[in-house]
């Protein structure tokens, strides 16, 4: 892992990853890309620069309105903006981040994806972590 002091998260985010986007490729195609797509993924993880990441399933669940009351099931016709997988990344900011997705051999084929930094607390002030709780009073 990475344990520079200066190591900062961020999340890739696939898009545009379904099957439809690798549909007119051969399988012999598709099996190269999956080798170059984990090749891509272990050299990250062997320099301690990905920590994780993670195909999403096609079926999707959209909840919404107060107390959850609209629950709305997919995939949904817009699949293309849909995430697909995502990778978490230690790096010492976006223009690393930036240049690890632009090596990314899906981007050839049709992938987006979206390089978000990770923030210890959400607008609201919870403290975003594993293992950690903490009150939040109303203003």
């Amino acid at each position: 892992m990475n344990t520079s002091p200066s190591a900062a998260p961020y999340m890739l985010f696939f898009r545009n990853s379904g099957p439809e986007t690798h549909q007119h490729l051969s399988p012999a195609q598709r099996q190269q890309l999956v080798t170059r797509w984990n090749a891509w993924y272990d050299t990250l993880a062997a320099q301690g620069k990905a920590v994780e990441g993670q195909p999403l399933e096609l079926e999707t669940r959209l909840v919404s309105g107060a107390g959850g009351a609209r629950i709305v099931d997919g995939p949904f016709a817009e699949a293309k903006e849909a995430i697909g997988g995502y990778v978490k990344l230690l790096v010492s900011g976006l223009e690393e981040a930036t240049e690890i997705a632009r090596q990314h051999p899906g981007l050839a084929y049709g992938l987006i994806i979206e390089v978000r930094s990770m923030t210890a607390n959400c607008h609201l002030g919870v403290t975003a972590g594993h293992g950690t709780t903490r009150t939040v009073s109303a203003v």
